[in-house]
């Protein structure tokens, strides 16, 4: 059966005459039709964007917890039940971490307060404040502006400074077992 939507012969007989006619006596005609006679160009498809395996889309991520194991054994730390230390072990495991991962830190981040007043300073929050950049807590009634204290100043990085993450390592791996010889 013949598709409904096909143009007869005699019809496109009947359009092409008087698109002949219609083009002889109207240049501007001719003009828009022209590029409707071109060949057409094959419709290439969009190339499909690779697709990384999540560990590589993470891989700066685990690269920075890597280096905070290493230099500060942070994940060391926070798998480590320490419930049953004392205080001061706690304390001195603390600030060997504390130093690692400060330094960590510092050579790959710029961190910056988002607000520079003190904490426990008077602050007032104005009307069309950036709600990632400030968090309003407490008694929260009405419309800005708020007037509060400052719990916390906030940070924002500034600058990141990261190692390439290389092709040719597992970014899955944050420490490698460790093995002493004799």
């Amino acid at each position: 059966m013949e598709n409904q939507t096909q143009t007869t012969f005699l019809a496109r007989l009947r359009t092409a005459f008087a698109c002949f006619l219609r083009a002889l006596g109207n240049p501007d005609f001719c003009r828009q039709v022209v590029p409707l006679l071109s060949e057409p160009q094959p419709v290439k498809p969009e190339p499909k964007p690779i697709e990384l395996p999540p560990e590589r889309v993470h891989a700066s991520c685990l690269l920075i917890l890597s280096m905070l194991q290493r230099e500060g054994r942070f994940i060391d730390f926070l798998q480590e039940e320490v419930a049953s230390y004392s205080d001061a072990d706690v304390g001195a495991a603390a600030r060997v971490v504390h130093a690692g991962c400060r330094k960590v830190i510092e050579q790959t981040l710029r961190l910056e307060p988002i607000l520079k007043e003190t904490e426990g300073a008077p602050i007032s929050v104005p009307p069309g404040f950036d709600p990632q950049r400030i968090r309003i807590t407490g008694n929260v009634a009405g419309q800005p502006p708020f007037r509060g204290s400052l719990k916390h100043h906030g940070w924002v990085t500034s600058s990141v400074k990261l190692p390439a993450a290389s092709v040719s390592l597992d970014p899955m791996i944050l420490a490698p077992a460790e093995v002493e010889l004799p």
